[in-house]
């Protein structure tokens, strides 16, 4: 679980998600920091979405062909799950 929980795009998404609320607490709203709310919205469903293909992939689960996993890393997880599955 803390693999997951401490991420770097996760401490990166938390961290620039502080950076925004204390830039909501000096400035106007404006269209600018809506886009940069986006932004973060977008960042932080990108790092989810990359633990959530970590996990299947250590599970032994098929993961979509456009994760950001490398073809070594998916070599590795792939032999660790077959080691699994054989014990």
């Amino acid at each position: 679980m803390r693999n997951y929980l401490f991420g770097t795009g996760i401490i990166g998404a938390i961290t620039s998600g502080l950076t925004l609320l204390r830039g909501l607490r000096e400035g106007a709203f404006t269209w600018r920091t809506a886009l940069a709310w986006a932004s973060w919205g977008i960042t932080l469903a990108l790092a989810i979405g990359a633990m959530v293909d970590v996990r299947r992939a250590s599970h032994g689960e098929p993961i979509p062909l456009d994760t950001t996993l490398s073809e070594k890393e998916q070599r590795k997880l792939a032999k660790q799950a077959a080691a699994r599955t054989q014990r």
